[in-house]
């Protein structure tokens, strides 16, 4: 017994019928894929806003210059770890970076501000696992015993990069140098505060903490 064939009229209907459903699904899921990535980034723009629009401590302003546009990290800039292994920069996504720049030497102002950074993610108490501190040398030359037992991985990493690559990336003041500040990258890799020339740590970690409050993410 053979199986009835539709009718030509029902052939047609139910093409159209699909047609019609085609579109309506593709944009249900284009809105779908919005909608994900608006939640994801909501905790670092829930953050920026409450910090630079809503001010929650009383109106006040931040300490650090807050950096615009936005740089991410380039995804082409490569470093060298501590065990003279390449590796991108962007393997630090993920945690809040409190960055800072100079030769392997280390000279007077260096290791104050490598101090200075142990000291502003050490009084974050049990936020500071959040916070990770680079030390971005701009030479491969031999960094003193002293400075790497008292900056000891994973608190401290400090990585060999190309100096150009981090001049292109990192904005220096109008008055200083390159060498001279601390910067704080997003856990999303975005350059987000340069703190000023011989900083005071008290306001470091207070901008710090408000933006630890006010997102989770990393």
């Amino acid at each position: 017994m053979q199986t009835p064939r539709p009718s030509p009229s029902a052939v047609h209907k139910a093409r159209a019928q699909q047609q019609e459903r085609t579109p309506g699904s593709w944009n249900k899921g284009r809105w779908m894929l919005v909608l994900l990535a608006a939640v994801c980034a909501a905790p670092v723009i829930a953050s920026y806003l409450m910090y630079y629009v809503v001010k929650p401590a009383g109106g006040t302003t931040s300490y650090g210059a807050l950096i615009e546009p936005q740089r991410p990290i380039p995804e082409q800039m490569v470093v060298t770890d501590e065990q003279g292994k390449s590796m991108p920069l962007t393997a630090m996504r993920g945690k809040w970076l409190m960055v800072t720049v100079n030769g392997s030497d280390c000279n007077e102002q260096c290791v104050t501000r490598l101090f200075f950074m142990r000291q502003v993610r050490a009084l974050q108490s049990a936020e500071r696992e959040r916070v990770v501190d680079v030390w971005l040398r701009t030479d491969d030359k031999p960094v003193s015993s002293v400075i790497r037992t008292a900056y000891p991985q994973p608190d401290t990493r400090m990585l060999v990069a190309d100096p150009a690559a981090v001049a292109a990336w990192l904005p220096a003041g109008a008055d200083s140098q390159l060498t001279d500040h601390i910067f704080l990258v997003d856990p999303n890799g975005n350059l987000m505060m340069r703190f000023p020339k011989n900083p005071e740590p008290e306001k470091i970690k207070a901008d710090l903490a408000k933006l630890l409050k006010w997102s989770r993410i990393g």
